[in-house]
């Protein structure tokens, strides 16, 4: 009876046992990585393996992935092993610009490079043990998966998770169409759009208020400018050179010099004899009045 009543222990551990085997993810590294815990890499010497468990490829590489775990603690390498599920952790993935499953990142005291070596366990831990990674070039500092650069593509990724999960409640839970949930997006991007610009716009202002530009103008342009006039002022410029003039040629008419001129030309005329017409062109010559002239438009 002892026998008979151990039988459905021993069933129920195997089916516990397979049923844990069955749902365990892809991967026997000795850490799962996500955005809280993902730091702890950048000190010491990792492997790193971004897996799915949709991927086939992912499958494959279990097996090794759990030998070389295995192989480099009982060899007492100083190396530890890691896994991100991408599912999971879409924004580590994007901070590690994942764009094929698996792949696998050797770190070393924070410098990142990417393994395209051989996926069995040996190739992978001689990568480790021989310094292999040095013929690697690391990651640039500007792509690095620490850098605030990549913590912003990690947000836009994490970004793009949590909208793929409100498409599928709007579709799953609220029955909505598919092209109802783009229209719902379409217009929430269009508004929060148009308040981000509006409220760039007020920062800008404040931070640089809007000045009034100054006009310089050449001197050349500013005398241009002085010598042109109204008609008016022209037409007064015309009357005050007409007066002067007159004045002056009443002063000439009366100043004693041509008095004597016209004396002396007519006694000249008289005492040799030429005829007075002669001495009166002369003085009319004299008295011609010489006018000032007018200025160009």
């Amino acid at each position: 009876m002892a026998r008979v009543a151990g039988i459905p222990l021993v069933l129920s551990f195997l089916i516990y046992s397979s049923l844990i085997l069955f749902y365990c993810p892809n991967t026997s590294a000795s850490i799962e990585l996500d955005e809280d815990n993902w730091r702890q890499i950048l000190d010491g010497e990792w492997m790193v393996e971004f897996y799915a468990p949709w991927c086939p490829a992912c499958t494959g590489l279990a097996p090794a992935w759990k030998e070389l775990t295995n192989k480099a603690q009982n060899k007492k390498v100083p190396m530890k092993t890691a896994a991100v599920d991408v599912t999971q952790t879409p924004g580590l993935s994007g901070r590690f610009v994942v764009t094929a499953l698996p792949t696998i990142f050797h770190v070393k005291e924070g410098e990142f490079r990417q393994y395209k070596g051989p996926r069995d366990a040996d190739s992978m831990l001689e990568y480790v043990e021989k310094a292999r990674w040095k013929q690697t070039e690391p990651v640039p500092s500007w792509k690095a998966p620490d850098s605030w650069q990549m913590g912003f593509v990690a947000f836009f990724f994490k970004l793009s998770q949590a909208l793929r999960s409100i498409h599928n409640m709007l579709m799953e839970t609220y029955g909505l169409p598919t092209w109802g949930s783009y229209l719902i997006f379409a217009i929430g991007t269009i508004f929060i759009g148009a308040l981000l610009g509006l409220m760039l716009v007020c920062v800008i202002d404040l931070l640089y208020p809007p000045r009034r530009e100054k006009v310089f103008v050449s001197r050349a342009e500013a005398e241009r400018k002085g010598d042109k006039k109204s008609d008016d002022e022209l037409i007064n410029d015309d009357i005050v050179d007409e007066a002067e003039n007159g004045n002056d040629s009443d002063a000439e008419k009366n100043s004693p010099s041509d008095t004597s001129d016209d004396d002396k030309s007519k006694d000249v005329g008289a005492g040799e004899g030429a005829p007075q017409g002669d001495g009166e062109d002369k003085c009319d010559k004299q008295e011609v009045r010489k006018r000032r002239p007018r200025k160009a438009d």
